[in-house]
Parts: C-alpha cells; structure tokens; sequence
C-alpha cells in the first residue's frame, strides 16, 4: 500500500475506521430519535393505531438501518487496507482487528434495534 514500513499508516487507517464508526452511531441514534418522534406525534394527536406507515417511522427506520451499512462498509475497507499493509508496518503485539469487530457489532446491534422497532410498532 504504502511501502513506507511506518505503521502509522496503519493508525490513519484506524483513525478513519473509527470516523466512520462515529458517523454510523450518529446515523443509527439520529433514526432512532426520527422513529420516537414520530410516535410522540401519533400520541399527541390521539392516535390510537400503530404508526408504522407514517413518514416519521419509515425515515427512521431507513436511518437506523443506513447506519448499520455504514458500519459494515467501513469494516469492509478496513479489512482491505490491513491486507495490503507489510508487516513492517503493524507494531508487534498491536491487534488492529478490534475496530472491525466493534463495527460489527455496532452493525449486529443497530439490525436488533430496527427489527425490535419494527416489531414493537406493528403490535
């Protein structure tokens, strides 16, 4: 990749690895907040029916589940930038993995929250 056996390529790596975390838990906390209003709204207005056709949920819902891409891509990326780096270039003992697995969890955890969402709204 860089051929400069400086692993702080690696850690610019990382560092936009974990950027990219941050915009996805933004992404997902952002949907989730859409989704709460939108029932907030629904509760104010009397409504008593479920509101999983209204604008609100639907938007929500999309952001959750935007985020939860997000996290996956970004781990996708990370993991081809680590194959390409030398040796070199990853300090001894250094687990550069872990981003990805916090990722993925993040991932795994934000489908949980759409599905529950979902399933909590058509009830």
């Amino acid at each position: 990749m860089s051929y400069l056996d400086d692993p702080r390529v690696l850690f610019a790596a990382e560092r936009t690895l974990l950027a990219w975390n941050r915009t996805s838990l933004a992404m997902i906390a952002f949907g989730f907040v859409v989704e709460r209003a939108g029932l907030l709204l629904a509760v104010m207005q009397g409504q008593q029916t479920p509101h999983t056709t209204s604008s609100t949920f639907i938007l929500g819902l999309a952001f959750i589940l935007l985020g939860a891409v997000c996290a996956l891509v970004s781990s996708y990326q990370y993991g081809i930038v680590l194959k390409q780096l030398s040796e070199s270039e990853i300090p001894e003992g250094y687990k550069a993995r872990w981003g990805i697995l916090a990722n993925l969890i993040v991932a795994i955890l934000s489908l949980a929250l759409a599905v529950s969402l979902f399933n909590v709204a058509g009830s």
